[in-house]
This record gives C-alpha cells, structure tokens and sequence, in this order.
C-alpha cells in the first residue's frame, strides 16, 4: 500500500520548537512535489510550505515564512517540517502531501497544540 506516514506532533509551548517528519512507504518520492499542510478546528485546509521536486525550490505561505522550514531527504524517503517560535495559533493537525502529475498522496495527520 502507497502512503505517507507522519510523526513529530505533540503539545508544545509557544515559542518553541517542533520538528515533523513524513516518510513514504513503497513509493519514491524523487520525482513528487512535496508539500505540508494544515487544518486547525472550524478551519478549511491551508497549504504551509512546498519543496519542488528537481531543484529543491521551496516556498511558504506568508504566515510562517520565516519560522518553518520546509525539507526532502529523497535519499531516506522522507520530508521533514522545522517549526520554531511556535504561537498558539499554529494549532492543528498536520498532513504532508506529495504530488506528481495525476498522482496525490495524503498522510494521516499529526496533531500540533500549541498552548501554555
């Protein structure tokens, strides 16, 4: 079975750190675009961050520029989220998208609260 797995989430206080990872089983994500996601309660989905596929360019939604990075490891299959100075606003759940012409995988999603 295709699928990406996330881990890294968890209960955090603000101002500080998370790191999330995402792994692809039984595909390669060389060729894929790579993306993190998020949707927090009562909210529509809202795409973080992307990683092109060849070159690596990356680009991030203007509300974390600057505090997120975005990175692929295509050699270990994985792709990897850097959170720092955290806000409580930031809390949701998590999903890691990979997207290659007709092909577009989701993860499950990993909760990130962020609270005193």
């Amino acid at each position: 079975q295709l699928q990406l797995v996330e881990s890294g989430g968890g209960l955090v206080q603000p101002g500080g750190s998370l790191r999330l990872s995402c792994t692809a089983s039984n595909f390669t994500l060389d060729d894929y675009a790579l993306a993190w996601f998020r949707q927090g309660p009562g909210n529509k989905r809202e795409g973080l961050a992307c990683v092109t596929s060849k070159d690596s360019r990356t680009h991030y939604k203007d509300s974390v520029k600057g505090r997120f990075t975005i990175s692929r490891d295509d050699m270990k299959n994985t792709m990897s989220l850097q959170m720092n100075s955290l806000k409580p606003e930031d809390t949701a759940v998590y999903l890691c998208n990979a997207k290659y012409t007709f092909y577009s995988f989701w993860g499950q999603g990993t909760q990130v609260t962020v609270a005193s």
